[in-house]
This record gives structure tokens, sequence and C-alpha cells, in this order.
């Protein structure tokens, strides 16, 4: 980098995106979703897609996404995202569609939609953020909760016999043949949400070019179902949730 990239990049004022609405975010602190936020904000306006985006909001912690990212957004009962996105790409080809999930709708309510929709290759962007735990509803059990983990229903953690093992939805959709990029990422670090970023792009642009479905999972936290500070809430996604959540990509055609 020569002397004068340096400066122009040390003199360079980070803002809000700016198609990040004014508005007072409901997420507790520590929370993963407004960063996440915050990239798909900036993704969208760096592409100039702004008039070219389509989000899908379902039932969960991220349901009022639409509050916060301003695109045309559809609001999808629980579970039912891709089944909405899937209608949106079909009748608007040109634009960019993208589910907004948490583990509960996309791994468990809406199972059968995020499967079928992957296998048909619909040409869309699925985003996913994978916190182990039903945030919104008082801290359940989610099918990606860890074994041993506890939460509102597994009080003393999750058990293989009693309760299954974690459902590894996105190393399900990597197999299928109609995606054609599955990563999983995360947002904890500053070197983590640019990794993310690229991720989201690389989404957007597979879309753009119609090569299938694209899905970016983010590894996050839960401080509040967690019953965590923020910081430690990181410390233990990074002990025990990369364990068997390993970030990287799954998949790139």
């Amino acid at each position: 980098m020569e002397l004068k990239d340096i400066i122009k990049e040390e003199n360079k004022v980070y803002s809000k995106p700016e198609l990040l609405d004014d508005v007072h975010m409901h997420y507790c602190p520590g929370c993963s979703h407004g960063v996440v936020h915050k990239l798909i904000a900036e993704v969208v306006a760096e592409m100039g897609l702004t008039e070219k985006t389509v989000g899908i909001s379902p039932v969960g912690c991220a349901v009022f996404a639409y509050n916060y990212i301003d695109v045309d957004w559809v609001e999808a009962a629980h579970g039912r995202a891709p089944a909405v996105a899937t209608a949106i790409s079909r009748l608007w080809p040109e634009d960019v569609v993208f589910t907004y999930q948490g583990d509960g709708d996309m791994a468990a309510i809406g199972t059968a939609e995020t499967i079928h929709a992957a296998n048909r290759g619909e040409n869309i962007v699925m985003i996913f953020i994978n916190n182990a735990i039903y945030g919104m509803t008082g801290g359940q059990m989610a099918p990606t909760t860890l074994i041993g983990q506890k939460t509102a229903t597994t009080p003393y953690g999750r058990r293989v016999d009693l309760n299954g093992h974690p459902l590894e939805i996105t190393d399900i959709l990597a197999t299928l043949p109609g995606t054609c990029y599955v990563t999983r990422q995360a947002v904890h670090t500053p070197a983590g949400a640019r990794k993310t970023k690229a991720a989201i792009k690389k989404a957007f642009e597979n879309a753009l070019t119609k090569k299938g479905t694209s899905v970016v999972e983010v590894v996050s936290t839960c401080n509040s179902g967690w019953k965590l500070s923020p910081v430690k809430a990181n410390e233990w996604m990074e002990e025990n949730m990369f364990k068997h959540y390993p970030l990287g990509d799954l998949k790139v055609d």
C-alpha cells in the first residue's frame, strides 16, 4: 500500500451505513443481530442494490429487521421465509431476494421449506443466525442447542437420549445439488465481521448471476438466553460453539 493510500485510509470517517434507519434497536446488548444488519446494509449500498433487494423476515428476534435496513421487506409466517422468498424471486427474477432467519425458524419450524427451497436451487440467499437457543420466547432448547447446554427446557443440559443430537442444518444444505455457496462465519471480532461481510457479498453476487441458493450461517451469541455478559458470551461461543460449528466455507461452486 502506497503512502497516499495509507493516509487516505487513516483519514476515512466511519459512520452509520446509509441504509440503516435512524431508530433505536431492540436487540439486547452484545447481540450479534445488529452487527449483521450493519453488514447487510453496507453490502446492499456498496453493490448499488438498494432498489433491487427484497428481504424476508419471519418470526423470532429478527422479526423487526424491516425497521432497520431500508430496503423492501416482506414478513413471513414462522419458518416460511424460503417459501415466500421463492415466490418473490420467481416473480421478480432480477431482484436479489434474501431471508434472515434464526435457528428455531430455519432448522425447526421451517426445516421443510428450507431444505426443499435449497434442493430446488431457488435463486435466493439465506442468512442464518445460529445462537443455539430460542432467544425471543424465553431461552428454550433449539435444534442447534449443544449437547450439555443448559436452556429453559433443558435445565440440566441437552441429552442425546432425550433430546437428540444438534441439527447441523448448514452441513445438510451443503450436500444438496441446488446450493452453490454454503459458508459459516461469525462477527465476534473485526476480522470475523470482515469475513462475514465478504460472504454476504459473494452470496448476493451469486443471486445476481443466478447460480442457485446461497447460505450464510453466522454463529452468534445470545447473552440474555445464555445468562452471560456480552464478553463472557463471546468467550463461551469461541470455546464451545466453534468446536461443533467450525467456521469456514462448506461449499463453493
